[in-house]
């Protein structure tokens, strides 16, 4: 990829004068859709992001929420961060470096707020399992999360995996992160004062990931695994482990002034961005960078992506301070220049490389006015497999199937903190500081967004909504990753702008903030591009660790609470499995009060268990909430197909001991209906219309055991 033509020439009028080479590469990468967002971010003012909770919204390297005072209800001085990147392009190329290094970028993002990362989500998306190459892909990605994860010392503790013929070509790695801090550590990437010096802390600078911005810029090649390999980082988890121990004592003993994560764009991004969003210049000498491989050039030094390094701005008296933290931990430090009121400039052999405007290097770039179509809506031709043989395969699909072998690769429990672990709708972490339990999920469904990009995209929302209210919850704040094909095409674009509007109008609707994200463009290949994708990860807070469980505890009657009105079976894994096609079902119109009343629910003591109906539709729900505990249920007034197997937002099955209660809770809420009461059987006997189903809990659990079995 090289800087297009017109492009060029707003640079040359801009600078008055040709750019050096090492200008070009800089423009190159930093107006790059994946730095510029040219072709996304005009649509991301339909995001609100304020609230009284948001101290800290879009713009940084991560937002920043305001924990409640359980007692007054206002806020706290407890602070989280959450940040959210992808690593897509990479993780193709080397499933293990590309999906590693999307860890430890997420978690740089985090400590560049003042932050400790105490909670990882997940969200994987490959082609269709049946392939070896997606399974190839599945194994080296979550091996290299694992690996980076747990050497750092940081739970990955929710997250979703999904797969579907349209991401052969471009899986997609998406990590979250929280963070924990409060107001007297908070700092931010906006550059305070001329004089400050900048300073480099952490390992060295090598050659690995030149361009990788550019590289993420673009479509995939048929010969990517081969010729991009030079684009993808290689990680270091030790190294991070190390930088974020040093980062806590710089930050505990108050020498940061303003900090960078070095990611896109390596130095030249993260220097610039700090400067430019303080109004400020710079001056940096590229000589003065440590390096690890011989004879690196100006260009080189300035956009190498290598990991684990952080650009941090120290006030000249506390620059020796800072050199003894960083050598205490082992680390590489830097004083490659100092703050200024100037342009941007960067030298290397006493030869300026880089004089540049560094708002206009950072926010310079002009924005894609790009032809879409509205996607088209599907008419109804649905399948009519055999009950028994629809219920195996769906609850039997990789995509509703038991992620255990994923997760199980997870220290999930370090750092003490997880009170719900990873297998339940959402996780829920303790923060003990002050009593708070904090509900954490992330995913979204491309099945649903294939079908519907606008109201898959509203579900998506809804889903990750109640997800926290099952641990009697309400939503905080989320963040999202928006994946999108090449959207030059009319009809990609179309989908993509879809996705971004449901999710913007249904997280309006719940009341809950979009305080950051990411987009992730081009993700194309010779195999078509990538079904339309919004990501979307949500923290919620509630009073205390305890919540129910998915699993039925036996004692309870079965309520299904929600969604009787349309079980249209568009976007659902029983047309994945069989074909055919349908219409979306309508999300519920009183999404945010059905959220409440869930939450409220969820913290009655006589609340068993509980989990929402989505993907597989109820026939999943039911096998999910198997184990010691059974299920005596029988549905009525429905086709067996929609009944079992829509996907239907807004629903719930809740055991409990007092369904007055419930009914009472959700009096012109939403209809809730018995289907029928929990057993001591281990086992579900389901009858729809004049079919009854009977599993045991042993036979749900090697349907659903795919993912193990499928990769030995």
């Amino acid at each position: 990829m090289s800087l297009p033509p017109s492009d060029r020439e707003l640079v040359v009028e801009a600078l008055g004068r040709d750019p050096t080479p090492t200008e070009v590469a800089l423009f190159e990468n930093l107006w790059s859709e994946h730095c510029a967002y040219r072709s996304s971010r005009p649509l991301l003012s339909a995001f609100e992001s304020e609230s009284e909770r948001v101290v800290i919204g879009p713009g940084d390297d991560a937002a920043v929420i305001a924990l409640p005072d359980l007692e007054t209800g206002e806020n706290s001085d407890t602070y989280v961060t959450m940040g959210i990147e992808s690593h897509n392009h990479p993780s193709y190329v080397d499933p293990f470096d590309g999906a590693a290094t999307g860890v430890g970028g997420i978690v740089r993002d985090t400590l560049s707020m003042g932050a400790y990362p105490i909670a990882l989500a997940d969200s994987l998306y490959f082609g269709s399992f049946d392939r070896e190459h997606s399974k190839y892909l599945l194994d080296g990605v979550v091996e290299g999360i694992s690996h980076y994860g747990n050497c750092i010392g940081v739970p990955t503790v929710t997250g979703s995996v999904a797969f579907h013929d349209e991401y052969e070509g471009n899986p997609l790695v998406n990590v979250a992160c929280i963070g924990l801090t409060n107001a007297e550590r908070l700092v931010t990437a906006e550059a305070q004062s001329p004089g400050n010096k900048l300073v480099l802390v952490g390992n060295a600078t090598g050659r690995d990931g030149l361009g990788g911005a550019s590289f993420a810029s673009e479509d995939l090649a048929e010969d990517a695994e081969t010729e991009d390999r030079p684009a993808v980082q290689v990680g270091d988890p030790y190294a991070e482990k190390r930088l974020i121990e040093a980062n806590e004592e710089l930050i505990d003993a108050d020498l940061v002034r303003s900090a960078r994560d070095l990611g896109a764009a390596g130095l030249g991004g993260a220097s610039s961005e700090l400067v430019a969003k303080g109004g400020l210049g710079a001056r940096i000498e590229l000589d003065r960078v440590h390096q690890r491989e011989p004879n690196m050039n100006a260009t080189e030094i300035l956009l190498a992506e290598s990991q684990e390094r952080m650009c941090y701005e120290i006030r000249p008296d506390d620059v020796a301070a800072v050199e003894a933290i960083a050598e205490k931990y082992d680390l590489g430090c830097s004083v490659i220049g100092e703050v200024t009121q100037g342009n941007y400039v960067c030298t290397y052999r006493s030869e300026t490389v880089v004089d540049a405007d560094a708002e206009y290097l950072a926010d310079g770039a002009p924005m894609n006015d790009l032809d879409h179509t509205e996607p088209s809506t599907q008419d109804r031709d649905l399948p009519s497999p055999d009950l028994v043989d629809a219920f195996e395969s769906v609850v039997g699909s990789p995509n509703t199937a038991s992620k255990e072998w994923v997760y199980r690769q997870y220290d999930h429990e370090v750092g003490t903190r997880t009170a719900v672990k990873p297998g339940e709708d959402a996780a829920l972490l303790a923060i003990r500081e002050i009593g708070v339990g904090l509900a954490f999920t992330s995913g979204a469904d491309p099945n649903w967004t294939a079908a519907s990009p606008y109201d898959g995209a509203r579900a998506v929302a809804v889903e990750n909504a109640i997800n926290l209210a099952t641990t009697g919850a309400t939503p905080l704040a989320a963040v999202d990753c928006l994946n999108g094909g090449n959207p030059e095409k009319p009809e990609v674009y179309g989908g993509f702008r879809a996705i971004v509007d449901g999710l913007a109008d249904m997280c309006s609707e719940l009341s809950v903030p979009v305080v950051g994200g990411n987009v992730s463009l081009y993700n194309d290949s010779v195999t078509g591009p990538i079904p339309p994708t919004p990501t979307l990860a949500m923290a919620g807070t509630k009073a205390g660790y305890d919540a129910p469980g998915i699993e039925l505890d036996g004692d309870g009657q079965l309520l299904l609470v929600g969604g009787r009105d349309d079980l249209s079976l568009g976007g659902s894994e029983l047309l994945g499995q069989f074909g055919g096609t349908d219409r979306f079902p309508a999300v519920p119109e009183n999404a945010a009060d059905l959220v409440a009343a869930i939450a409220d629910i969820a913290n009655d003591e006589r609340t068993l268990s509980v989990h929402d109906v989505s993907h597989g539709g109820l026939a999943v729900t039911l096998a999910e909430m198997i184990g010691a505990a059974g299920a005596d249920v029988e549905l009525s007034g429905r086709s067996p197909l929609e009944a079992l197997f829509s996907e239907a937002t807004g629903r719930v099955v809740v055991e409990t001991t007092h369904p007055d209660a419930v009914h009472g809770r959700l009096a012109d809420v939403a209809s809730v209906e018995r289907i029928g009461e929990a057993t001591r059987t281990g086992q579900l006997t389901c009858t729809v219309a004049d079919e009854t189903l009977t599993y045991t809990a042993a036979e749900i659990a090697e349907l659903r055991d795919v993912l193990k079995s499928g990769l030995g």
